[in-house]
């Protein structure tokens, strides 16, 4: 299993304790995926951001829905990888 995450580099400069919006999901659960491919588009500080696939594999779960807000580092879904 891999962590479906937003990268720690798109949280430079972002004041500690915001949090990102999911604002869909672009697969559904059990849908398989390849590596870099965008799964879902969040907003944080007011710029869409696709997050892509860390490797191929299933959408296994969606940890945080469209409409959600999360903090950084965590998960927003997890990927079962092939193989």
């Amino acid at each position: 299993m891999s962590a479906i995450t937003l990268d720690d580099a798109v949280w430079t400069d972002v004041e500690e304790g915001t949090e990102a919006l999911v604002d869909r999901w672009l697969v559904a659960e059990h849908a398989t995926v390849h590596a870099g491919q965008p799964v879902a588009s969040v907003v944080l500080v007011k710029t869409t951001i696709d997050v892509p696939a860390p490797a191929d594999g299933v959408l296994e779960r969606i940890l945080v829905g469209a409409g959600e807000t999360f903090a950084r580092g965590v998960p927003i879904g997890t990927l079962r990888d092939a193989g």
